[in-house]
């Protein structure tokens, strides 16, 4: 069984700057080898040898890597193509001496031929097309013997044993050191019917090679798996049963995402998953088996994915909770836990941390506990987990403004359609489900109409009922960038689903929580990502003046708040709730720096910013109605509840004044 790993990744010419980020990046995740194509035809093209020799060397110094020599160039082939075999076979073995002489110490094996069984202008059906390929691969692969490199024989994609017994019968595979397989189970081979499992098909492959070269190592060069439908758990999981499927070599496909203007064989976006491979997505931001990677190696991966492991649910009617290993769906789930309830936690582990809060809750609750790692796009997925649940409490979104204006569309998808996909899941049960759907406070858009008074340490209403009541359901929706849009359209899709379809189901439209169990960033959960940030001594970013109010809440008060409107779900269904901190609770983000830096022992480190698109100047939320229709109160002050949120970051994460003082004195 194989103990390091590797990517397959395809670099385009003069992508200098990709190669060294993703050579550094893939490094970081752990990988040992790396698997890149050598196209013959692009060598051929204007300023293609400039272009390798600069890649194969960059390459070969920081990693193992292995050159696949494929794609005849169109002048030299016969069909004109690249695709096709050339002219005078024995030419690809006399390239492949040449780049021997002329980059062979930066690698120790060649591989010949990408899919060799899956090219477009070679007939297996003839045997003529049989006896060219042999006989140009063969003669390659016995030079480069000669010359004290190994061959490796391309892998069949699908994988076919016949093909493969074919390569041995001419003599192909007694001049290789390796083998390749290739297997895309779950994205393209279990659906064409060829596959059949890791263990059947290295077997096979096993067994073919004993007979006409034992000493082959086998090596699967290239599997992977799409995430186009947002499961990054199942592509977590499918690297480890590549990885334990006991190969000698594991090649990963791939590292990044194919980016949405480059087209593959069969065309631009002739197949979406061609466009979703990749560890890190096309704008280089991790998935979750990068992050994971990372983190902590396969180890990490393993530990994950065993955790993510969908399980058997019980008789019992559980709740399920999407984005149930978020902050405040991980506190969500823990209460009903505590109660001996059942929970399905759906969610894609999407977010960085969120893992850890799944690990907390398994620890504490162990078999009750049933984790669902899917993505709301995943329909399927959604009606399975949605069958059996007693309530559904959906807090899984895309959470911050600045991701949605970068890229709205993923933003619509996951929050717009997602909640829409949820919606059909339940209705698709036949029963009454109640359902909890977590808005935002931006559907009110950025009350620019409110005339609004600047103070000393924050802005305020210059009308002093709004000052002093708050923001109330009754006020316009004004959605404002598409975050605001998007949840705002999934918000009056709940609300219409309980008219329409008679599904019991309400919308609270939250401010600021904060609380246990939050990993705070720069957009999103502001309060925390504050903490975290003084505790490491690292600079805060405050974008506008700091001057801004919001009515922050504790996130056992919001736990509070879904418990009683569940509840009261047949009292309340169809209606929006606000729910913030209130007046009481009213705070504005300089003095939430000051209190920390109280709590801290020294003054933030603040660099400032212009303001962001969409910022509210002030925004309290008018909580009575929620109070009046479910007896739901805050009880935790902002002070109190930020004191506490300190000491668990401390425990936690392992930081304290005192600890970053001592870091930096040493490092200094």
């Amino acid at each position: 069984m194989t103990s390091a790993y590797g990517f397959a990744e395809w670099f385009r010419p003069n992508e200098h700057a990709r190669v060294k980020q993703a050579l550094a990046d893939m490094r970081a995740a752990g990988a040992t080898y790396l698997r890149t194509h050598l196209s013959w035809a692009e060598y051929h093209a204007p300023g293609g040898a400039a272009w390798y020799d600069w890649l194969l060397p960059y390459l070969g110094r920081e990693i193992d890597l292995l050159p696949c020599v494929h794609y005849t160039p169109p002048s030299l082939s016969r069909t004109g193509r690249s695709s096709g075999p050339p002219h005078d076979l024995k030419s690809y073995a006399d390239f492949i001496d040449q780049v021997l002489t002329r980059h062979g110490r930066h690698f120790s094996h060649v591989e010949l031929w990408n899919e060799p069984n899956n090219l477009l202008d070679w007939d297996w059906r003839h045997d003529t097309d049989h006896q060219m390929f042999c006989e140009m691969v063969g003669g390659a692969a016995h030079w480069i013997n000669k010359r004290g490199w190994n061959a490796v024989l391309g892998g069949p994609a699908p994988f076919d044993p016949i093909w493969l017994d074919l390569m041995g019968q001419r003599g192909v595979l007694a001049e290789m050191a390796a083998v390749g397989v290739h297997g895309f189970p779950g994205t393209w081979d279990s659906e064409e019917g060829s596959w059949q499992g890791w263990s059947a098909a290295l077997g096979e492959t096993r067994a073919i090679l004993d007979r006409y070269n034992p000493g082959a190592e086998i090596w699967l060069t290239e599997t992977g798996y799409s995430t186009w439908r947002g499961d990054e758990a199942v592509q977590m999981r499918r690297f480890i049963e590549a990885y334990d499927a006991g190969a000698d070599r594991v090649y990963w496909y791939g590292w990044r995402d194919l980016p949405e203007d480059v087209a593959v064989q069969e065309g631009l976006w002739f197949d979406p998953r061609h466009y979703h491979m990749g560890a890190v997505d096309a704008r280089n931001r991790p998935k979750l088996l990068a992050r994971m990677l990372a983190s902590g190696g396969v180890e990490r991966v393993r530990e994950v994915t065993r955790l993510a492991a969908p399980a058997l649910k019980t008789a019992a009617r559980p709740v399920m909770i999407t984005g149930g290993s978020g902050f405040i769906g991980s506190n969500l789930a823990d209460s009903f836990l505590n109660e001996g309830r059942e929970v399905i936690v759906y969610d894609n582990l999407a977010r960085p941390g969120v893992e850890q809060n799944m690990h907390w809750l398994a620890d504490r609750h162990g078999a009750r506990l049933h984790p669902v790692p899917a993505d709301l796009r995943d329909v399927s997925s959604l009606r399975a987990a949605t069958q059996d649940a007693a309530a559904v409490v959906h807090l899984a979104a895309q959470t911050a403004v600045t991701t949605s204006l970068t890229d709205p569309v993923e933003d619509f998808e996951i929050n717009a359609r997602g909640t829409l996909n949820l919606l059909e899941a339940v209705r698709a049960t036949g029963r009454r489900l109640p359902v909890l759907f977590a808005s935002t406070n931006k559907v009110y858009g950025a009350l620019d109409d409110i005339e609004m008074a600047e103070h000393a340490d924050r802005h305020l209403p210059v009308d002093r009922a709004i000052r002093e009541g708050g923001i109330g359901e009754d006020r316009k929706l004004e959605f404002c960038t598409p975050y605001g849009c998007s949840k705002g359209v999934a918000d009056q899709y709940v609300l219409d689903y309980a008219k329409s379809y008679d599904i019991p189901a309400a919308v609270l439209r939250m401010s600021c929580i904060y609380g246990p169990r939050q990993f705070g960033t720069e957009d999103q959960g502001w309060v925390a990502h504050f903490l975290i940030r003084a505790l490491q001594g690292a600079p805060i970013s405050i974008y506008g003046d700091g001057k801004q109010v919001r009515d922050v809440l504790h996130v056992d008060d919001a736990v509070a708040a879904y418990r009683s409107v569940l509840d009261n779900i047949d009292r309340v269904s169809g209606t929006a709730f606000n729910l913030g901190g209130g007046a009481r609770n009213a705070v504005s983000l300089n003095a939430v720096l000051d209190q920390i830096a109280t709590l801290t022992g020294r003054p933030c480190d603040i660099t400032r910013h212009g303001w962001r698109q969409g910022d509210q100047l002030w925004f309290v939320a008018d909580t009575g109605l929620l109070s009046a229709r479910t007896g739901w109160q805050a009880r935790i002050g902002w002070q109190e509840g930020l004191a506490q949120l300190a000491d668990w970051l401390r425990l936690n994460r392992g930081l304290s004044p005192e600890d970053t003082r001592a870091q930096r004195a040493v490092a200094s």
